[in-house]
């Protein structure tokens, strides 16, 4: 029986690297506080694949995703799709967190603080 393969398929590695290297100016920012462990020694990767879902910011050991969201994401399209990808990823026990693009550079010590707590109840 062959083995299923949620996580990172092989299909979507060019896509993923291809986010990776034209990464918003808010992931950018947000990853240089979370690469290297920097948040509490937890460890994240980021353009992370989840089925056929690739997420902007994994944390494996907690199984928590963090996103963030530019304008299509607050249209109705947006909003439903979001909708249906977070419902699928909570049945496989993954949570997700949104802030909005911009919260992550007006806010950047309290958006931390946000994961950092979730991370914590997890």
């Amino acid at each position: 029986m062959k083995k299923l393969i949620i996580h990172n398929k092989k299909e979507l590695i060019e896509h993923r690297k291809k986010l990776r290297n034209n990464a918003t100016p808010a992931e950018a920012h947000l990853w240089k506080h979370l690469k290297g462990r920097q948040l509490n020694g937890y460890k994240f990767r980021r353009q992370h694949s989840i089925f056929n879902y690739i997420v902007d910011f994994y944390c494996p050991l907690k199984k928590l995703v963090i996103e963030l969201d530019g304008n299509f994401h607050y249209t109705l399209d947006g909003l439903i799709q979001d909708k249906e990808r977070d419902n699928i990823l909570k049945e496989i026990g993954i949570t997700t967190v949104r802030f909005e693009n911009k919260l992550v550079f007006e806010y950047t010590t309290e958006v931390l603080e946000i994961i950092l707590n979730t991370l914590e109840e997890l």
